[in-house]
């Protein structure tokens, strides 16, 4: 007697997106909990291989793992230190840079009122209405501000402490793994996992690679024209390029206004614009396939829609964890067989075009021949 039971197309939908629901629900309400120790995690795979370089030149795991922790941070607070020094000097020069873009406002509202017909009164009407606005919520943007960094804070004293112990207990969490899918599924397992740290090491430190890369093009051309705080400026822009797709648009908007408010010619930003849109050429079509290409590839649509997806759920950490996160979702999808439709979804591997046969003729031949 056949037992099976045939559930309904709409009962399997609805259970997705009721469980699908509950998912998004449950990872933006443990956010606090979760952001530190994914980052932690992916940090922890690409600190394993030194920490394994170490134990077998005889060194003590336990002092292994505290070396390259050490190192890390340290050269984690030397980048910060320089960026920090950085930003003061540009903090003391804000003022003059106000009053320069102020004044290229003031002579462009005389030429705007002229062309669109306006009096320049109502333009700096509307323009001292909106700075009183600012004005007025400047309060509420302090206090969110001392939210935000509070809980970077507390994200940085995390997760150092989250690396140590997952290094730590590295054995104790491959061993649970295995043993949570059964002896049965040991060899697969074994290798999504081994995967999954191919991936995100060869993805970070690639990442690492091209920020340097784009700070080194951004920072030439920046000092080339001329352009005050180049260095802080190609910094800037390099970790803002990270986030794929959106980044390279987003990071050429500072060091536009910046040239707007530091040279007597708007030609300046149009140079800017122009030689950044080059230098993204050069990374997307060299760069990021010598750099950081991985076996996991993601299509350009799931990128853009993964990121501000992120962006919705965990903020700015949310953008710079979604692509790996995603690639590690694929590579599973990939070795398990129900899945594999949905990791070919995610890929960027390009099926044949099948040709359709057009016109009435064509459609009666073929109805024919069946």
């Amino acid at each position: 007697m056949n037992t099976d039971i045939k559930i309904p197309f709409y009962a399997k939908a609805t259970i997705f997106f009721l469980g699908l629901f509950t998912l998004i629900s449950m990872l933006y309400i443990a956010q606090s909990i979760l952001i530190p120790l994914v980052f932690a995690t992916i940090i922890a795979v690409v600190m394993h291989p030194v920490v394994r370089f170490l134990v077998q030149k005889k060194c003590n795991r336990l002092l292994a793992i505290v070396i390259t922790l050490f190192l890390t941070v340290l050269a984690i607070v030397a980048v910060c230190v320089f960026l920090f020094s950085q930003v003061s000097r540009f903090s003391e020069s804000w003022p003059q840079l106000v009053d320069n873009f102020t004044n290229l406002l003031n002579k462009s509202i005389g030429s705007t009122a002229k062309y669109f017909d306006i009096t320049p009164q109502y333009i700096h009407e509307l323009i001292a209405k909106t700075r009183a606005e600012l004005i007025n919520n400047s309060s509420v943007a302090i206090e969110q501000t001392l939210l935000k960094v509070s809980g970077i804070a507390i994200l940085l004293f995390l997760v150092p402490v989250y690396i140590f112990m997952i290094l730590f207990y590295q054995p104790l969490l491959l061993d649970f793994v295995l043993k949570l899918f059964g002896t049965s599924n040991k060899s697969q397992v074994n290798e999504i996992v081994s995967q999954i740290k191919i991936v995100i090491q060869r993805y970070l430190v690639g990442l690492l690679i091209e920020a340097f890369i784009i700070t080194v093009l951004y920072s030439i051309t920046l000092f080339a024209l001329g352009i005050e705080y180049a260095i802080l400026l190609g910094i800037i822009g390099a970790l803002i390029n990270v986030i794929p797709y959106i980044g390279g648009v987003v990071g050429v908007a500072l060091p536009m206004m910046v040239a707007l408010a530091t040279k007597p010619s708007g030609w300046y930003a149009v140079y800017i614009l122009v030689l950044f849109y080059i230098i993204q050429l050069i990374d997307n079509h060299f760069v990021i396939p010598m750099v950081v290409a991985s076996k996991v590839k993601i299509n350009a649509l799931f990128s853009i829609v993964i990121v501000i997806a992120g962006n919705a759920l965990w903020g700015i950490p949310g953008m710079f964890l979604s692509i790996p996160v995603l690639g590690i979702v694929k590579l599973i999808f990939d070795h398990i067989d129900p899945l594999k439709p949905w990791g070919f979804l995610l890929g960027d591997t390009m099926p044949p075009i099948i040709k359709v046969p057009l016109g009435i003729k064509n459609i009666e031949k073929s109805l024919s021949k069946k």
